[in-house]
């Protein structure tokens, strides 16, 4: 059988057996786990059956765990006696209790397992819990029962836009005031925020619960369970449904990666093996984070993993994924031994073919649950046909982030003098995709925010920006920072991919670091929040850097930019210019850093009137109105004009009627 990856790029022909045993596999396991005409969406159900279920007449809890001999279930409702309340063994590692009367289990009444493997005596957190908690006094974690009452949904059949603007955000950090924030707080005071910026799509980290706070969210313990740091379950439910009112979908930064490697608040070795969930020796081991790996052959984790998908589908209403980890995933080496310089490197014994096959069923599912979900892949290994549907011999998502953006920014910025910049370097990694695929293209990542790595504007600006952000004050520092900030945000989203994304506050060019509250920072907050205020002073030139990117996205938003593709038009290297067209927008970008030029000739793709309608050196935006908005420029007749084009400054242009 032939796919249509080979059709997008035959260069992967001599690698045809290699698609095929993907194929094959995806076919094979989806037939194991559903049967020949089966649904995966009535597969992935395990959250309706494991976990805490609340009927009439009282509560069952179920729990799957193979090699336990005995179970019991303590907690507040039975004053934490271990052995009152055994759990009946139903057969292939299902254990079952009914807990009678309804009120017998409330809302934020704690519980724990009792796990008996041979002579060990396991305390467990059960692993479908939807709430976890950490007591104030001992720091322990335990679960908690959820029975705050049905939330009633306002927008039940809400559809994403097309063209994504994804504001990438945590809850803990999103506030002003030193703490940790709220799922209420995000709601009430940065959801506007975002709708006001433009942005029509969240995409919230640190939601599955994870017992280290300063882990960014990326060692999860309890899968099934909402971070209890910002809130209650039906919170984190209105700030969805609030999101969806504005028009705004809502992504779940999903780990199925790897898990947390603590015992006593995740789910590793919960029935007493290393193996229930991950695979054994150091093949269960991430070496770079010290972490757990799922075995993802074994049908009963595929089980736990696709049901955890389409439970944050459900009870939720997330309008999608953005996949964490996916390279590390993808190869044996986590992709940190192999540089992927060829072909070859994507169809070697390093390659995990078991976790590709997990993938393409992950996404087979996601778009049975809600055929308008939205799926992204981080992966820096580039493995051809990620963003291709599974009929066409892909992975199935429908995005990967262009993750050589932010690293060849921060090169050139720390590496490369301005004046040496290479326009077709920058030009190439940009434009750099895969046949067919759709890429979200972004200048910098949340990585970099973190202490130890620079945001752009702090390598750009560092200490000036504590002293010279006022409106009053004449920095050379900072005009360059910030000329180059804009300049590179609008080059980013206008080449790098069919889809943007912007971290939290560095749309504003947030001055400082995330520092997370540690024993070497006193277990401050001060440097884990937003300063909005910095945003919405006037008299500071973050204002002026937040309103050019509220109006670059709205340009791109009226433009649809992302329906077609760019096209070269010019690159002069030795002047630093570079010119394209996006969706019959023409760009213009000088990025010399000393050089004016007068009557720079512009060779256009059509002849005809040309207007500036957009400039990162607009007064608004802390230029100095140099590139004239009301001009009309005629080609002559070899399609070309002459233009000022005022350094480190980028112009829109559009073809219009001639003005008489």
């Amino acid at each position: 059988m032939s796919y249509k990856i080979f059709e997008y790029d035959p260069s992967l022909l001599p690698f045809e057996s290699d698609i095929q045993l993907r194929m094959d596999n995806y076919y094979n396991k989806k037939r194991q786990l559903v049967g020949e005409n089966g649904s995966l969406s009535d597969f992935a159900n395990g959250h309706h059956y494991f976990g805490f279920h609340k009927t009439k007449n009282g509560w069952f809890y179920r729990e799957w765990a193979p090699a336990a001999d005995e179970m019991w279930l303590m907690g507040d409702f039975n004053g934490w006696n271990r052995w009152s309340h055994r759990l009946n063994n139903l057969g292939n590692g299902i254990f079952e209790i009914f807990i009678e009367g309804k009120h017998t289990l409330w809302d934020e009444c704690r519980v724990k397992a009792i796990v008996r493997n041979g002579d060990r005596y396991l305390e467990r957190i059960p692993s479908y819990c939807k709430r976890v908690v950490q007591d104030k006094h001992d720091y322990s974690w335990s679960g908690a029962i959820v029975d705050e009452g049905e939330f009633v949904w306002k927008k039940k059949n809400f559809k994403p836009q097309k063209n994504l603007f994804i504001y990438e955000t945590h809850i803990g950090m999103a506030q002003e005031r030193e703490g940790m924030g709220t799922y209420r707080e995000f709601t009430e005071y940065t959801l506007p925020r975002v709708k006001a910026a433009g942005y029509n799509t969240i995409q919230i980290m640190a939601i599955m619960e994870h017992p280290y706070y300063g882990s960014f969210g990326y060692q999860v313990s309890s899968f099934f369970a909402a971070s209890s740091k910002f809130g209650k379950c039906n919170d984190l439910k209105k700030l969805i449904d609030t999101a969806h009112e504005m028009g705004i979908a809502v992504l779940l930064d999903v780990v199925h990666s790897h898990a947390v490697s603590n015992t006593n608040e995740g789910i590793a070795e919960f029935d007493g093996t290393v193996t229930q969930y991950f695979h054994a020796g150091s093949r269960g081991d991430h070496p770079a984070w010290g972490t757990k790996l799922f075995n993802y052959d074994k049908p009963e984790v595929i089980h736990f993993l696709l049901s955890n998908l389409k439970f944050w589908m459900e009870e939720y209403h997330f309008d999608g994924f953005r996949f964490d980890g996916v390279t590390s995933m993808l190869y044996h080496d986590h992709g940190l031994g192999t540089a992927f310089t060829d072909y070859s490197k994507y169809f070697s014994l390093n390659t995990d073919t078991e976790a590709v096959t997990y993938l393409q069923l992950a996404t087979d599912l996601i778009y049975e649950v809600n055929p308008n979900a939205i799926t992204i892949a981080e992966d820096m290994s580039a493995m051809p046909g990620m963003c291709l549907p599974v009929s066409e011999g892909g992975i199935g998502f429908q995005y990967r982030l262009a993750m050589g953006s932010p690293d060849m920014w921060i090169r050139l910025i720390r590496d490369v003098r301005d004046e040496d910049w290479s326009m077709w370097h920058i030009w190439c990694e940009l434009t750099g995709r895969r046949p067919h695929e759709k890429y979200i293209g972004y200048a910098e990542s949340h990585d970099q925010a973190l202490v130890g790595d620079k945001t752009l504007i702090f390598r750009l600006c560092d200490a000036a920006m504590y002293t010279d952000m006022g409106k009053w004050c004449q920095n050379h520092i900072i005009d360059r920072g910030m000329a180059l900030h804009k300049m590179i945000r609008l080059v980013t989203m206008t080449l790098a991919g069919e889809g943007y994304l912007n971290f939290m506050g560095n749309e504003f060019g947030h001055p400082e670091w995330i520092d997370f509250p540690r024993e070497g920072n006193g277990w401050s907050h001060f440097y884990c929040r937003r300063q909005w205020h910095l945003a919405d002073d006037t008299n500071l030139k973050y204002s002026e850097l937040l309103k050019f990117d509220n109006e670059m996205v709205k340009l791109a938003k009226e433009y649809k930019i992302f329906n077609a593709e760019p096209h070269w038009l010019q690159i002069d290297d030795d002047n630093k210019i570079m010119m394209f067209e996006r969706n019959n927008l023409i760009y213009v970008f000088n990025f010399h850093p000393t050089n004016d030029y007068w009557g720079y000739n512009l060779k256009m793709n059509k002849k005809g009137n040309y207007k500036v309608v957009f400039s990162t050196d607009r007064h608004e935006f802390g230029g100095w109105n140099r590139a004239s908005e009301n001009m009309v420029y005629t080609t002559n007749e070899f399609g070309e004009f002459p233009i000022y084009l005022p350094s480190r400054t980028a112009i829109c242009m559009k073809k219009v009627a001639k003005i008489k």
